[in-house]
Formats: structure tokens, C-alpha cells, sequence
């Protein structure tokens, strides 16, 4: 059976396009109950966001401008969702 890669949908933003990059490399998650986005704090997932990106920048920006995009993204995304109550420590 011939299998082909299912293409994404076009990205609007470059903010939607970094969104993208980092969940799909596993960097990122999306909270399940309030949408917050949560940094993983996977070193290797960061590292495979790196690799993609250039290889995948949307029309028209440079390789720079997307990676400067990965960097300032991971910098605004926290750990934790600010609506969820925190976990008590066992």
C-alpha cells in the first residue's frame, strides 16, 4: 500500500509556524484543559525543532528570522499553565 506523508495546513503566522515546528518536534504541549502552551523541557526535543525548522521555513523568511522566531517563543512559553492549580508535592 502506498503511504504518503499527510501535508499540513498553511500556517497563517510565523508565531503559528514556530507553534507548529515545536509540537511537532515535542518541545512544546498544549494544555489539555485551558490551550496554554507548555515547554516540556526536552533538550532533545529543542534540538529537533532546530533541525526542522530550516528545512521547512514558511514562504518567504529567511532561515534567521525563523530560528530567531524558535528562540523567542520558548522564551515566552513557561513550564506550567498559569489556570491550572499547582500540583501539591507528595
Amino acid at each position: 500500500m502506498l503511504m504518503t506523508k499527510q501535508r499540513r495546513p498553511p500556517i497563517g503566522t510565523l508565531r503559528g509556524w514556530a507553534i507548529s515546528v515545536l509540537q511537532e518536534a515535542g518541545a512544546i504541549r498544549e494544555c489539555e484543559e485551558h490551550g496554554w502552551m507548555q515547554d516540556c523541557g526536552d533538550r532533545h526535543a529543542r534540538e529537533r525543532a532546530f533541525e526542522i525548522a530550516p528545512q521547512n521555513p514558511p514562504s518567504g523568511v529567511s532561515s534567521e528570522v525563523t530560528l530567531a522566531e524558535l528562540h523567542d517563543m520558548l522564551d515566552s512559553i513557561g513550564d506550567t499553565c498559569p489556570e491550572c492549580p499547582p500540583k501539591n508535592p507528595v
